[in-house]
Formats: C-alpha cells, sequence, structure tokens
C-alpha cells in the first residue's frame, strides 16, 4: 500500500502565495509518483486537522514564519508525524539570519559585515557606510528588501510605512558586488551552481517569481575552483546549523575584488522553492534526478527527530 502524504502548502506568511505554487506542483508529481496525497492549506488549526488525518509522512511545502521557522516542526514532532527538510533546530536558526551569520562565521564560512537596528532607526539615518543592504531578520523571498547605494544621501523612507510586518529590527549588511550564486545541497551531495542573472535592481520578489524576471545559469560560468569552493561552502553550511533533506545556500561573487574575487555566503534557505523551474528542483534535474525522483526522496527521507 502506498505512503499517505499530507502535502502542507499555504500558510499564513507573507509567502503563502510561493507556497501554494510550490505545494500544488509537488502534490501533483507525489500522485504521479505514485503516492496516496492529501493537500492541506495549513492555518493555525494544523495540529487538529493532522491529527484527525494521521498522514504517513508531511510534505513541508510552507515557506516563511510559521512554516520555516521552526514552529510546524515542533508540531509534527509532537503528533511523531514524519516530515520532510530541516528539524526544529535547524529550521529556526535558518530563518534567523542573524543567528545563521553568528554559525556561519564561527565555522569560518565567510559572511558579509552585519547589524541588527531598529527600523525607525534606519529611517533617521545612514547605520553604515552605503553602499548596504537592508533586509528582515527572519522573512524571505526578498519581502521587504531594501538596497541602499552610494549615492543615496538618506535611507528609504518606505521602511516606516504602516503595512511592514516583518518585524521592528532589521538586518542591515555590507552590500557585496557582483553576481548571485546558489547552490542546493541534498541529503550530503551538493548539486550544481547556478548563476542567477535578472535585469532588475537586484533579485527581488519579482525576478524570482514573475515570468521572464530572471535567467538561470547552469553549471555557472565562473572558475572551476570558484564551483568548487561554493559546492563545498554549501555543503558546511548546511551541516554547520544541522539541516537535512534539501537546502539552497545563496552567495554573493564578486569577481573584481582581487585576484580571486570576493565571495559571501548570503543565507541558507532550509525550504527552497518547490516548482519545476525553481532553482533547487533545476539543480537536481540537472544532476539527473526528475522532480518526481526528487519529491519521492524527500518523502523517502522523512523523519522526527530531525
Amino acid at each position: 500500500m502506498s505512503k499517505h502524504v499530507a502535502v502542507l502548502m499555504g500558510g499564513v506568511s507573507n509567502e503563502r502565495p510561493v507556497s501554494l505554487s510550490s505545494g500544488r506542483q509537488c502534490s501533483d508529481a507525489l500522485q504521479r509518483a505514485g503516492y496516496r496525497v492529501t493537500d492541506i492549506d495549513v492555518g493555525f488549526d494544523i495540529a487538529e486537522r493532522l491529527r484527525d488525518l494521521r498522514p504517513d509522512v508531511a510534505f513541508n511545502a510552507l515557506h516563511g514564519p510559521y512554516g520555516e521557522d521552526g514552529t510546524i516542526q515542533g508540531v509534527l514532532e509532537f503528533l511523531r508525524i514524519p516530515y520532510t527538510h530541516s528539524g526544529v533546530l535547524a529550521s529556526a536558526l535558518a530563518m534567523n539570519k542573524h543567528q545563521a551569520k553568528i554559525m556561519f562565521k564561527a565555522m569560518g564560512i565567510p559572511v558579509t559585515d552585519h547589524l541588527i537596528v531598529n527600523r525607525a532607526q534606519v529611517a533617521r539615518a545612514h547605520v553604515m557606510e552605503p553602499p548596504y543592504v537592508i533586509k528582515p531578520v527572519a522573512d524571505g523571498s526578498s519581502v521587504g528588501v531594501f538596497i541602499v547605494k552610494a549615492d543615496m544621501s538618506h535611507p528609504p523612507q518606505e521602511i516606516l510605512r504602516e503595512d511592514w510586518n516583518a518585524g521592528e529590527e532589521v538586518m542591515v549588511e555590507r552590500y557585496v558586488p557582483g553576481r548571485d550564486l546558489t547552490c542546493a545541497v541534498m541529503g550530503d551531495v551538493a548539486l550544481g551552481v547556478t548563476e542567477i542573472v535578472t535585469d532588475l535592481s537586484f533579485y527581488n520578489f519579482e525576478a524570482k517569481y514573475a515570468k521572464g524576471g530572471s535567467n538561470h545559469i547552469i553549471p555557472a560560468q565562473i572558475k572551476p575552483e570558484i564551483y568548487d569552493k561554493v559546492q563545498k561552502i554549501a555543503l558546511k553550511a548546511h551541516a554547520a546549523l544541522g539541516c537535512r533533506g534539501v537546502t539552497r545556500t545563496d552567495f554573493r561573487f564578486n569577481d573584481r575584488a582581487g585576484v580571486d574575487g570576493e565571495l559571501v555566503c548570503l543565507e541558507i534557505n532550509t525550504q527552497p522553492g518547490m516548482t519545476e523551474t525553481s532553482l533547487a528542483p533545476e539543480q537536481a534535474r540537472h544532476a539527473g534526478h526528475s522532480f518526481e525522483e526528487l519529491v519521492s526522496w524527500l518523502v523517502e527521507d522523512a523523519s522526527c527527530n530531525r
């Protein structure tokens, strides 16, 4: 008898639309692979719904707070339902960019200098010499990200808007010019390295999800030693936080800085986008794994105590 898989999608974060897209495509692929699937649009009654359903596995296709920060993982641990991707601690650490960077720095992983500052203070005056980046401490999909360029005399005032819901503390980090690189890890294997190219100001929400917003070049056209370095750091970041399943680590590479350039790790995603054209599935396909094989691998890898 085939496993009964509950695909958790939607949720209550800013990334709900992205999660619905990921969840639906994962659900379709799991059904094609022969699993019995129930789709669940996750709300605050999720514990009761899962207790009634009692699936064999929960496939976590949630993004953002509640789904990516250890919260849903804790619920699943209490219910003793095996689940995909990373566990409680790794998810919580990775979601909080400040805590993740502390861990990365301790492990010798190159990161950018950063400050954690109240957003009112950030809006008042430059707290760091421009250029720099302002971003939420714990959110994803480039929601609420601002690039403050060198010629800007004043910080962006949009950070004070009334509909801001990404916390009062924000991260301000040194801007690294150059190229966007990313590398997924599947289990204990680093997949290919992708360069993300966009005509927009940076790899923002529109670049990530709008049709034609960005181009993905895999394998990235970089020196072999840099390609290898990206893969090794992605594996190291995955291990440093105790991640499981599939993750994706994002990098910035300034190939004009010195002889070898400057490579910095920006963050690790424990719940990377999971549509067929998302970066991690593209990299899995480049390594010879179809989308159905990837989601099936995640289901078979599922467990508690992750």
